[in-house]
């Protein structure tokens, strides 16, 4: 069961990260560059975030190298809670969202860089790592 929960917690972070990433890419990177900029933070990082989103949304859903993309993700949510959403509060201020959900996926994100892939993932067949 507890594997079941794993692979499940795995797929649907992966998922997730993967539609914000789509998302990035719908409004336009250079659009999202320009909100970055426009926040204070350098408008690479858009690109950088975005990929880290796809890339690692896919790899995470594939179950590969899962514990170092989970990490990733982990630094990618805090440095968005301290630069955007803190200042909301933890629900939302009314205009913006607050951090509530980012905490969520900071802590799956958590367990699943302790845990690791366990079942059905590509780390598991590649590198014989599981369960």
């Amino acid at each position: 069961m507890k594997n079941t929960v794993t692979i499940l917690m795995r797929v649907v972070l992966g998922v997730l990260f993967l539609a914000h990433g789509i998302s990035k890419l719908q409004m336009g990177l250079g659009n999202v560059a320009g909100w970055f900029d426009s926040i204070g933070l350098p408008g690479f990082l858009a690109y950088v975030v975005a990929g880290i989103e796809l890339i690692g949304g896919i790899m995470l859903i594939l179950g590969l190298l899962t514990r170092y993309v989970s990490v990733l993700l982990i630094i990618v949510l805090l440095g968005a809670v301290f630069t955007v959403k803190l200042s909301a509060g933890l629900l939302g201020n009314g205009q913006s969202g607050g951090y509530e959900l980012d905490l969520t996926y900071i802590l799956i994100a958590l367990y699943l860089a302790v845990a690791g892939s366990s079942g059905l993932s590509l780390d598991r067949v590649l590198f014989r790592k599981g369960e």
